[in-house]
Formats: C-alpha cells, sequence, structure tokens
C-alpha cells in the first residue's frame, strides 16, 4: 500500500502521477491547517503558509528526483524555517515541520504514506490539544521580588511561602539601581491559585511596596 506512485528519474515523470502527488499535497496540507486553526487560532497567513507549504516542497523535491543533488534540496527546503519574521511558538515550528515532512512525501511519491501520516498525526494533536493531557500545571509560578539592599533576602520571605505555597526555591539574585536594590527570583508552586494576590500582598508589607512580578516562567522572560 505504501508504495510510490513514481517511476524513474524527474524526465519520466506523468502528468498524473504529478497531479495525484499535487492532489494528495494539498489535501494534506488543507488538513493540517484546518487542525490547527481548530486548536491555535493562527492567523490567515499563518494558515495558508500551512496549507500550500507541502505542495510547494512537493515541487522542489520532484525536480531532483533521483539526483544527486536531492540531499541539498531537502536540506534547503527545511532550512526555510528560519526566514520567518517573527520567533514563533514551539506548536508553530512543529506544524511547520508537520508540513514540509508531508511535502516531502509526496514528492517522493508515497500519496497514501502521505495521507495516513497527515490523519494520524491530526488525530493526535488534536487529542493532546482538546482534552488537556499535557497541559501546564496551573500552579506553578516565576516571582520576582525587588527589595532595598538593606534587607536580607535569604529568609525574609519564608514565612509568606511556607504558607501560600506547597513548595518554594530561589533561582537567582542580582542587584538593580547601582546596587541599591536587589532583586530575588523564586520558584513557586501555590497551594491555593486563589490566594495568590493575598500572598503577594503579604510579600508587599515585608518588601517596603516596590514591584512583585508574578507569573508562569513564559509570560515574565521578557522582563530580564
Amino acid at each position: 500500500m505504501f508504495t510510490s506512485v513514481l517511476n524513474g528519474a524527474v524526465s519520466s515523470l506523468s502528468i498524473t502521477a504529478v497531479l495525484l502527488c499535487l492532489a494528495a499535497s494539498v489535501i494534506c496540507g488543507l488538513l493540517i491547517a484546518l487542525v490547527y486553526r481548530a486548536c491555535e487560532h493562527p492567523n490567515k497567513g499563518f494558515s495558508l503558509t500551512l496549507a500550500i507549504l507541502p505542495a510547494i516542497v512537493q515541487v522542489i523535491i520532484l525536480m531532483v528526483n533521483g539526483n544527486l543533488g536531492v540531499g541539498v534540496a531537502v536540506a534547503g527546503s527545511f532550512s526555510l524555517v528560519r526566514f520567518r519574521s517573527l520567533p514563533g511558538k514551539a506548536s508553530d515550528i512543529l506544524i511547520i515541520f508537520l508540513a514540509m515532512g508531508i511535502g516531502l512525501c509526496t514528492g517522493m511519491g508515497y500519496i497514501w504514506f502521505a495521507l495516513a501520516a497527515t490523519v494520524a498525526v491530526c488525530a493526535l494533536y488534536l487529542i493532546y490539544a482538546k482534552t488537556g493531557i499535557l497541559e501546564a500545571d496551573g500552579t506553578y509560578r516565576n516571582i520576582r521580588i525587588n527589595m532595598p539592599e538593606d534587607l536580607d533576602y535569604t529568609n525574609v520571605f519564608d514565612e509568606v511561602f511556607k504558607k501560600y505555597t506547597t513548595s518554594y526555591q530561589i533561582e537567582s539574585v542580582r542587584t538593580l539601581n547601582l546596587g541599591t536594590m536587589f532583586q530575588a527570583e523564586y520558584s513557586i508552586r501555590l497551594r491555593n491559585v486563589a490566594e495568590e494576590k493575598t500572598m503577594i500582598d503579604q510579600i508587599r508589607v515585608r518588601n517596603g511596596n516596590l514591584p512583585v512580578i508574578c507569573g508562569r516562567a513564559s509570560t515574565i522572560a521578557g522582563e530580564l
């Protein structure tokens, strides 16, 4: 079943075989784009890219089928990821590689394998995205606390953390404003998410009401 519809080198390609590969690329690309839109809600441009990308990769592979240059062509097509104008989420990179991989399969003539792989991977993606099996731990937080230089950060917040968290650990400390302030970063797991504001208020009492940033690691990474 998973055999190539292409026979011979590029010079012997038939119109029927090329059209079959192109149709498979379009169907797979559309399915990938629809599934990703249902899970992640990307913009229209990104959805169009996913829908057309398998066909583009297929054309590249067809043009070098049976040629020593196929290795260079494959490496070149996959390097297109680096030309995205904006850094994307991990899921964006994943789905782009899926679209390229399917284009590679159809470009080599394995249309039934490409269709089966698309259905299987998209179904798996839907299951993981919709069921929440791999949801992030909602109690995990990174918290950054600014404090005066004369405040001993080593244990001043221990009482608060023991009351409102199940675990906490200091990750880093740095100086701010030419050494007049410290900023300590902690990893914590909240005992009760609803008490997050109360915990922050208790911290502000101890740090002189200086700024406190609390959020997921990915949310506050840009503050560094």
